[in-house]
């Protein structure tokens, strides 16, 4: 891995730097390049740093898109972090849980015709989920940063961390208001990915 720009990231949730990565995991025909930004603002030395991993999502990201919860769970992480003064927020690009954009929208055409994401992904010849979080651990190590308190719902990311030897001292829930449209891929991440959602 390696870190290829940092610079100044004014927001509307406050002063960040922005910092650029790129890696390559595997050998041979499987090998792939990944590329992620993280947004630092503060001190990360003192306490466990307030930490997502978010995968982007152009149709919910840009376009503001009812079918799921990513931009309200961006918004929510940059908001925290700023209030907490500190933190790390770290945009990988692993649209569609990792099958990419086109696959995506082929999974919503899918669910469309009344499949939910897990089926439509495995239709597609995915798996429920493609991601692997190796390149936030890397980041996190490259930063210098031991232990974090993780803003998430996944249980996978926790795991992930705590294997490359990331301490998980809390994991922060990112629950947001569901819509009706979201209502019914909230329910398949908590039945069949074993999401945690406190509040449903």
């Amino acid at each position: 891995m390696q870190k290829v720009a940092e610079a100044d990231f004014p927001t509307r949730w406050g002063q960040f730097r922005i910092l650029g990565f790129e890696a390559e995991f595997g050998e041979g025909k499987g090998q792939r390049r990944e590329d992620a930004v993280a947004l630092v603002m503060g001190d990360l030395m003192g306490q466990a740093p307030l930490v997502r991993i978010h995968s982007q999502c152009l149709t919910g990201d840009v376009f503001g898109s009812l079918r799921c919860d990513c931009r309200q769970q961006l918004e929510m992480a940059l908001s925290m972090i700023a209030a907490a003064g500190a933190g790390v927020l770290i945009y990988e690009q692993q649209e569609g849980r990792g099958i990419g954009l086109m696959a995506k929208l082929r999974a919503y055409e899918l669910q469309d015709s009344g499949l939910d994401t897990v089926e439509a992904n495995e239709k597609l010849g995915f798996k429920a989920d493609q991601r692997e979080f190796a390149l936030p651990a890397k980041i996190l190590h490259h930063l210098g940063i031991q232990k974090v308190r993780l803003l998430s719902n996944n249980p996978d990311k926790v795991a992930a961390l705590e294997n490359s030897g990331i301490k998980v001292v809390e994991r922060v829930p990112c629950e947001v208001e569901p819509n009706a449209h979201a209502e019914n891929y909230l329910k398949t991440k908590k039945e069949k990915m074993g999401h945690l959602f406190g509040s449903r």
